[in-house]
């Protein structure tokens, strides 16, 4: 009786090769999200752009998410009770869903629902977590501890004060299929407010020594993004407000070491705030309202600092924007 089994698994392995292979077979998985993703581009490729709604989340993130979850794949939800490409579950999605594609229904197995609904949910994560950045409570890539958001918890990543152990694993998987889905992603965006420059110079003369966007971080050899712009400055040249507002921040953290963040009201319906750290001495205090060119402290070299500078940024709706092109002087 043994070789008669033997006979009929390996026909039987035979044919299911010839359609294409095992179910959960390593090759035939892998050959089934290459021939998805060569597809995406006609039919899910303009979701994604359309989900991609912040700057700190990408098309490419959108798509390798789906990808780690489900493999582009629609069967999910016997046992666990998730549903479509993006694995929502019933109550996630009364949070998450919408009908964007406008066909009459809002279901988590609507894939252009499923894209835009998990662009939100990211957003909102990576909202969170800038706030948590701004004010030094985590450290970090700020995409990798998203990520790691969505998968443990923004509690679990604000406990850690990083991209918690429980995490690593998702956002390597995540990571390792980013480059499979880099042609979904636009021009990078490094403004974000309006057109004419509404900031004044942060310090007397605005001496750029490292720009906004990625780079390696001098002490720790980490590359990331650089989320504003340091400006030359000797210690303790006086920092100013770059415009009017309220002082909502003003207290030493490990890494900006002393950090001044300031609310500037509503632009354009959206809020923007700015920062300065690594001062030597803060010259208000939380709650405190300041004018534009009010000095709010002293240069220096507090926190993780290679020497004295002021380390400048801009956040508006939520989000790290380059500040140079909200700078009425360049400088």
């Amino acid at each position: 009786m043994v070789l008669p089994c033997l006979l009929t698994l390996a026909v039987g392995a035979g044919a299911l090769a010839l359609m294409g292979g095992l179910p959960g077979g390593e090759t035939s998985n892998t050959d089934s999200r290459q021939s998805v993703a060569s597809g995406v581009n006609d039919t899910y490729g303009p979701w994604l752009r359309k989900a991609a709604a912040c700057t700190v989340v990408t098309p490419s993130v959108l798509a390798a998410q789906i990808d780690q979850l489900t493999g582009w794949r629609d069967d999910t939800g016997e046992l666990t009770g998730e549903q479509g490409i993006a694995g929502f579950t019933a109550a996630q999605w009364r949070t998450w869903g919408k009908d964007d594609d406008g066909n009459g229904t809002s279901s988590p197995r609507d894939e252009a629902d499923a894209i835009m609904a998990l662009g939100r949910q990211d957003c909102s994560l990576a909202r969170q977590i800038t706030d948590l950045r701004t004010e030094g409570t985590v450290n970090g890539e700020l995409v990798d501890l998203t990520l790691a958001a969505y998968a443990v918890g923004i509690r679990e990543v604000t406990e850690a004060g990083r991209v918690p152990a429980g995490a690593r694993t998702y956002l390597a998987e995540v990571k390792g299929l980013l480059p499979r889905y880099e042609t979904f992603d636009q021009e990078p965006v490094t403004g974000g407010g309006p057109a004419d420059a509404i900031l004044t110079a942060p310090v007397s003369t605005l001496v750029i020594t490292s720009p906004y966007g990625s780079r390696q971080h001098p002490l720790t050899g980490v590359t990331k993004l650089h989320t504003g712009v340091d400006f030359a400055a000797p210690q303790g040249a006086p920092v100013f407000a770059a415009r009017a507002g309220q002082v909502v921040f003003a207290a030493y953290t490990k890494a900006y070491g002393n950090r001044v963040v300031i609310d500037h009201g509503t632009i354009e319906g959206k809020r923007l705030e700015t920062t300065y750290s690594h001062l030597s001495a803060l010259g208000v205090t939380g709650g405190q309202t300041v004018s534009g060119g009010a000095t709010i402290g002293q240069v220096g070299s507090t926190g993780l600092s290679t020497g004295p500078h002021l380390h400048f940024e801009v956040i508006y709706d939520g989000y790290y924007a380059d500040p140079q092109p909200w700078l009425a002087t360049s400088g």
